[in-house]
């Protein structure tokens, strides 16, 4: 009896990582794809694989857009045919207990050379949206000092009227 049990046990632990290995597969082409449709300028493809309470964070300090902010925001770049071009070169994938929340960082080969995205996924009528996205640009430690004083110029005007 304890043999069987123990079987049972192993089947069930592979079948549960062979599931989560199958929406980790899922959730990497859902973000391949969304960076793609941005390099070929897919406006609704893009924006389709966002949730419609979905907030994207951009690099500079003034972009944090709902989904309608950030549609206004990026149509004229799709518009013209090219809107960015983001690879990911590495990719994390983190699942909530309940497996209906994910999230996940990852790095990105970009016109702005190596960025950092971070995000949240949950799923929607039984499909996986974005709901939150942050990107970031990288700044290697030895180069911070200078990066401060160059944005200092645009930044000390938020920090005051913050205040």
């Amino acid at each position: 009896m304890k043999l069987y049990y123990l079987f049972f046990l192993v089947i069930v632990s592979c079948s549960t990582h062979q599931n989560l290995d199958t929406q980790k597969s899922s959730i990497n082409a859902i973000l391949d794809n969304w960076h793609k449709a941005a390099a070929q300028a897919n406006f609704n493809a893009y924006f389709d694989a966002m949730s419609e309470e979905s907030i994207f964070i951009g690099t500079d300090a003034t972009e944090n857009w709902d989904k309608k902010e950030f549609q206004a925001f990026a149509k004229p770049y799709f518009d013209k045919g090219k809107a960015w071009n983001f690879k990911a070169i590495e990719r994390n994938i983190y699942f909530s207990s309940d497996g209906k929340t994910v999230w996940f960082d990852e790095l990105l080969s970009t016109q702005m050379k190596i960025c950092r995205g971070s995000g949240v996924l949950v799923q929607e009528n039984g499909e996986w949206k974005i709901k939150h996205y942050v990107l970031s640009m990288t700044i290697p430690n030895e180069n911070v000092d200078e990066i401060v004083k160059i944005k200092s110029i645009l930044e000390d005007k938020i920090l005051s009227d913050k205040k």
